[in-house]
């Protein structure tokens, strides 16, 4: 009914799309449990994980209520898609002054559909906030940006996750990563995607030092096995943290290249790293028909 690889319809500079092959192949077969996310970001992990049950977080109110509200069936693919073609008729007419409109106010209603048309027509995927949790994200500069081949894209993605919370047990939350993990058994498995730690840390709420060590603490008590996404090294530096708290645990590494940044300067590779505390097998895999050799550190 839907492709293999399932695009979620909220952008992010970062998202995990191409690593969804590499993060699914260590996912144990003897998993049974709930897939618990404390940092859900986009959602493309657990949404292509398709686990029975999940329990999926963020720190990010806006984008807990958008999948709740297309789990609750507030947000169907038919509003979607004549939400998009009213506004994207607007956005031709007025250009940036009507993207501006909308973000204002989205930062007054907090609208989910409002969030999914700034996320879509904002510069470069970004979702970035002010001190005031107010959205800051430019215009595109693309007055055209919703072809109807683009709208169609989008309300697609939307009518997957449609089908997926309704045959799959989603629930979301908007809460604090210590209390997600608190709140998964032995049985679960938690996949953390935090902001990358001296990297491009544009959250909801920041990421620093402590925030680190404070998810390093938390994942070392916890009974569940974990799946950590974060970045080892690129042509430049070093990830600190690598040796001075996950080293203890098994890692992966890849190469993956980043479209992070306005700036060219800013879109580099960068061997990025799965850290577990469970075993993991070093193998390779075929990606869009190039092969990928993956490491243990």
């Amino acid at each position: 009914m839907f492709s293999k690889l399932n695009v979620p319809p909220i952008k992010s500079q970062g998202i995990k799309t191409k690593l969804v092959p590499w993060i699914k192949s260590i996912v144990p077969l003897d998993f049974d449990g709930r897939w618990v996310e404390p940092f859900m970001g986009t959602g493309v992990i657990g949404f292509n994980i398709i686990p029975n049950q999940a329990l999926m977080c963020d720190t990010n109110p806006h984008l807990v209520r958008f999948y709740t509200a297309i789990k609750n069936k507030e947000l169907t693919p038919e509003k979607v898609k004549s939400f998009l073609h009213k506004e994207s008729l607007l956005l031709s007419e007025k250009g940036e002054k009507h993207y501006y409109a909308i973000r204002e106010r989205f930062n007054i209603y907090h609208q989910p559909l409002d969030f999914l048309f700034i996320n879509r027509a904002g510069f470069n995927g970004m979702i970035r906030f002010n001190q005031k949790g107010e959205s800051n994200v430019p215009f595109c500069k693309k007055p055209n940006r919703f072809s109807q081949s683009y709208i169609t894209k989008i309300v697609n993605q939307v009518r997957y996750l449609a089908w997926l919370f309704l045959v799959k047990d989603f629930v979301f939350k908007c809460q604090p990563f210590q209390k997600t993990i608190s709140q998964a058994s032995e049985k679960d498995i938690i996949y953390c995607d935090p902001p990358y730690i001296d990297r491009h840390v544009d959250y909801y709420n920041g990421w620093g030092k402590a925030c680190e060590i404070e998810l390093f603490s938390t994942l070392s008590k916890t009974p569940s096995r974990f799946i950590l996404s974060t970045w080892h090294h690129n042509d430049y530096r070093a990830n600190e943290y690598i040796n001075l708290l996950w080293n203890k645990y098994n890692i992966l590494t890849k190469k993956h290249f980043y479209h992070i940044g306005g700036s060219e300067d800013n879109r580099n590779t960068m061997i990025e790293a799965i850290v577990t505390n469970y075993p993991i097998k070093a193998f390779e895999f075929r990606e869009n028909e190039k092969q990928n050799q993956i490491s243990f550190v």
